[in-house]
């Protein structure tokens, strides 16, 4: 390992130890102290640092900027005016809106306060059955307070709930009765907010995130305190460069999930950072607001999900100047959520070969909301695709016979003590030992070496059988197609009870200029067609019939968050998009190829 990856990555020491069918793998560092409640952060950090930018947003071409000391300021002043209204733990601050810092100071405030804060998913306001899923949110929760960033923009979201929710208040374009921020942060702190700071201890409440509810209502996962301060601790120790630089994020990922708001936001707050919000996000129309964002702030680490890689890596390629600017500081590249495609793995560690003048690894990790969300990490430079590390310092993992895979389970002080107002979710969640049940399945990179860390061997849910009874893993086989074809933004894998394998894909723009000569081409096009069909010729050579896409059916619609087919952060729900475009499921397995269907090595007439 060279010496700037050592500076870099902590060695991992991992042991192994197998008790009947199940095994346990553990990091032999022990998990050093830690501050018992987030707002501890912005307190040291505003004394060390006031003048340092902690976040900032875009204001037209410009960067309007919160600085640590004025952000501890304002939340101690908005904190008092949560309590004089009458919130605490069964009173919790419901968010609307997407990232801003008008969310970021109302968040720190509810931490100095002690008042649960809610994040909500920006998407859930602007359809039907979005606001069904808030006024269930706030049925199950009992706001005492809601805030959206524009009063105008989120008008339907809160007159849908109406009285549910005592105090309504905006940042901007206040109604009737809506309250702006501002307001909030006109009393002095006293000893009201000094006893509520004092009595937040780990198992306080932080703040609860809903997941994504798609077979079903949302549930709200409780994260303490100790959830998230414990993982920061953990994340540094593998990471120890965060002791003595501070890092520097340009981010998307929004904070209604765990990724961005836990993950990101709380390692800015832990290690006295700054993060950028890139109002962007990896999607048609608005991706162009993220490399704006890259050509004016030079990360020293970037996170992502495998959509924004995909697409980033196009961009880098394509333009060497906004690589060098990429590069400059950069320590890492990171990637989570989903398993990222071996072809965009392999590029983007070219590009930081080809631009970069230090070692600029690339690395994993995986996690979910009820674990904060770190609980393994690759931290070593030669990470392979699919890698998802080893796991950190104080968490323990358990992996248990799944059919023909193994469950990876988890116990560790970041684990959420369960679902709120939900005691039957709670106690299905945990098995006999106390270990988290997370449905994910994973395997060895080298089962001779355990500290070589796990692949993710995708989500058990997800797998199928097909007539046969053969088992299709859908997480790998959903990597190669994607690997095989290099232009597929996204897939979808379909058989379940049928006699074959098949696929419904998203082109990417790029990908469609490379193979037609223009990115407006039809998804028809002889070009495009006969380039998918020899992938998939490639992809199923010596496959058994788990193996093989027989079928494939390019989309001309993109994932429909309102449908739940995409999440805010970037990962297809595979079972949602089955079930919304059943007609078009449909087409992938009549007797004979529908028009439109790509079959191996085979044009098979258009629609």
């Amino acid at each position: 390992m060279s010496s700037a990856s050592s500076e870099l990555f902590a060695a991992p020491r991992i042991t192994l130890e197998r008790r009947g069918d199940a095994m346990y793998l553990r990091s032999t560092e022990p998990l050093g102290a830690y501050p018992t409640a987030l707002g501890k952060y912005l307190r040291r950090g505003a004394l060390t640092h006031p003048d340092r930018i902690l976040a900032a947003e875009r204001a037209g071409d410009n960067w309007r900027s919160l600085a640590w000391g004025e952000a501890a300021s304002t939340a101690a002043r908005i904190g008092t005016s949560l309590l004089e209204r009458g919130l605490g733990p069964e009173r919790p601050v419901m968010i609307l809106s997407g990232n801003s810092l008008a969310h970021l100071q109302l968040t720190l405030a509810s931490y100095l306060a002690g008042v649960p804060v809610m994040p909500i998913s920006a998407g859930y306001a602007f359809s039907e059955s979005g606001r069904e899923r808030l006024a269930a949110i706030a049925a199950l929760t009992t706001p005492g307070l809601v805030f959206a960033q524009n009063g105008d923009r989120y008008a339907d979201a809160l007159a849908h709930l109406g009285d549910q929710i005592e105090h309504h208040v905006v940042a901007d374009a206040a109604g009737a009765r809506q309250v702006e921020l501002e307001r909030l942060t006109a009393d002095a702190p006293g000893a009201a907010l000094e006893r509520a700071e004092a009595e937040i201890g780990p198992d306080t409440v932080a703040k609860v995130l809903f997941t994504s509810g798609s077979t079903g209502r949302p549930k709200g996962v409780i994260n303490t305190h100790r959830m998230l301060c414990s993982n920061q601790q953990a994340l540094a120790q593998v990471w120890p460069f965060l002791f003595h630089e501070p890092p520097v994020l340009v981010d998307w990922l929004p904070w209604s999930h765990t990724f961005g708001g836990n993950h990101n936001l709380n390692q800015v707050l832990a290690f006295g950072g700054t993060l950028y919000i890139d109002d962007g996000k990896p999607a048609p129309g608005v991706f162009d607001r993220t490399v704006e964002a890259l050509r004016e702030v030079a990360p020293t680490v970037y996170y992502n999900v495998p959509a924004g890689w995909a697409l980033l890596a196009g961009q880098l390629e394509a333009d060497p100047g906004l690589a060098r600017r990429f590069f400059s500081r950069l320590r890492f590249m990171f990637t989570a959520a989903a398993a990222l495609p071996g072809d965009v793995w392999a590029c983007l560690r070219r590009l930081a070969e080809q631009h970069a003048d230090r070692p600029v690894p690339l690395t994993a990790s995986w996690g979910t909301t009820e674990t904060a969300p770190g609980a393994t990490t690759a931290h070593f430079p030669d990470a392979v695709p699919g890698s998802i590390g080893v796991p950190l310092p104080g968490v323990v993992l358990k992996l248990v016979p799944a059919g023909d895979k193994r469950e990876i389970r988890i116990k560790g002080p970041n684990i959420t003590p369960g679902y709120l107002h939900r005691p039957d979710l709670t106690a299905a969640a945990f098995d006999e030992e106390g270990f988290y049940r997370t449905g994910d399945a994973v395997t060895f990179v080298d089962s001779a070496r355990p500290d070589r860390g796990l692949l993710f061997d995708g989500r058990l849910a997800e797998d199928f059988k097909l007539t046969t009874g053969t088992f299709v893993h859908v997480g790998k086989l959903r990597l190669e197609l994607l690997s095989a074809a290099g232009v597929l933004t996204d897939a979808v894998i379909c058989g379940q009870d049928r006699d074959y394998v098949a696929a419904l894909a998203w082109l990417s723009a790029a990908g469609t200029e490379r193979i037609a000569g223009r990115a407006d081409a039809p998804l028809d096009h002889p070009r495009i067609v006969a380039h998918l069909a020899h992938a998939l010729a490639n992809l199923n050579r010596g496959a058994g019939s788990s193996g093989r896409i027989e079928r494939l059916l390019l989309l001309d619609s993109p994932p429909s968050p309102a449908a739940g087919e995409i999440t805010d952060k970037g990962y297809i729900n595979q079972r949602a998009v089955i079930n919304a475009r059943h007609e078009l499921v449909q087409r992938l397995f009549t007797d004979q190829p529908a028009p439109g269907v790509i079959v191996p090595s085979a044009v098979v007439a258009s629609a």
